[in-house]
């Protein structure tokens, strides 16, 4: 048995999870969900599944099909801080009905993995379960594995007890194997069989494509984001504007009331005026209720949104300048839309 790939399902409280699964599937874990519906009680995993036969001995002719009863069982009961998950062993087959309930209030995870019961097996042996299901009457032990116990007299050619860990011989009349682990042995240095490359071919270029196309939208994002926020944009006058952040509230249009904070700094750094702080600064945008450079440059922004505005000194103070403003004066205003009605 060889292990393909990972699986796992969510079984839900109240919904039975009726599964045919598109190959072998070993369920080796079970476990709470990291959400619990009650802190205190116990769930329980029940499996419902086709009850399968077991031939009987020196009955193969008279064999009949069995009935196809579903057979219902109890894999785990789970209880928070107690027993929050469990190991198990089963394999589902390919194609056979299953159907997963809960008993009790909790989400509950299966993990396992898909396997291939039929690598590594010598003829004969595609069943997947192996020549250990049949009777001993069905085989000839000599040709059986050297690490089965048997009586040496059985064997042809056997110099002592301890020889036939070293080698069997052959019977000639016989064509069958030495041994069915040198058959195995054989099988595995010829390779695996070409189904099981198929899938982790295909499985490695699926992980491929998921890491390309992550990658490819990571590079888009960035893109994007670069291209909304980076661009400096001058406007009539010389004004400058460049958004640091592009905010997702409305537009700002002449004639609302804008609430803004910013911090107004000349050209070397030092900073003149700041609402950082308490109450907003609001005004009426193209109302000349501020200077030219905050009613040209402001509009357009959106709620939340950021700016840096650098103000010509025509559209800011002049030739006059404004206490700890110079004349002839270019600023720069850091600005954040706070509200806009």
């Amino acid at each position: 048995m060889a292990a393909l790939a990972l699986w796992s399902q969510e079984l839900t409280p109240g919904k039975p999870f009726n599964f045919s699964p598109a190959g072998d599937i070993k369920i080796t874990n079970v476990a709470l969900g990291d959400t619990l519906a009650d802190e205190n009680g116990r769930t329980t995993v029940k499996l419902t599944y086709p009850k399968i036969s077991p031939p009987e001995e020196d009955e193969d002719e008279d064999m009949e099909d069995d009935d196809g009863t579903p057979t219902t069982t109890f894999l785990c009961s789970l209880t928070p801080s107690k027993i929050e998950q469990a190991t198990v062993d089963v394999v589902l087959i390919e194609d056979s009905p299953y159907v997963f309930e809960l008993v009790g209030k909790n989400t509950v995870y299966l993990t396992g993995y898909y396997v291939d019961q039929n690598a590594n097996q010598p003829p004969g042996d595609e069943d997947g379960f192996g020549s250990d299901m049949g009777s001993e009457d069905d085989h000839d032990l000599r040709f059986v594995s050297s690490d089965v116990e048997i009586d040496p007299e059985d064997l042809d050619d056997v110099e002592s007890d301890a020889s036939r860990f070293e080698e069997v011989v052959e019977d000639e009349k016989s064509e069958k194997p030495q041994s069915k682990k040198r058959v195995r042995d054989a099988a595995s240095e010829e390779g695996k069989p070409a189904s099981k490359a198929e899938k982790k071919n295909k499985k490695q270029k699926l992980e491929e494509k998921s890491a390309e196309e992550k990658s490819e939208k990571k590079e888009k994002e960035k893109g994007d984001k670069k291209e909304k926020g980076g661009a400096e944009k001058q406007l009539a006058g010389g004004l400058k504007i460049k958004d640091s952040k592009v905010g997702t509230g409305p537009m700002a249009k002449k004639g609302q009331t804008i609430s803004m904070r910013y911090i107004g700094k000349l050209q070397n750094g030092k900073v003149f005026d700041q609402n950082i702080k308490g109450k907003p600064f609001k005004f009426r945008l193209g109302a000349g209720e501020v200077i030219r450079g905050w009613d040209e440059g402001i509009v357009g922004m959106q709620a939340g949104g950021e700016r840096v505005l650098t103000v010509p000194a025509p559209m800011g103070y002049g030739k006059r300048g404004s206490g700890p403003i110079p004349p002839n004066a270019t600023l720069i205003f850091e600005v954040k839309c706070i509200e806009i009605k």
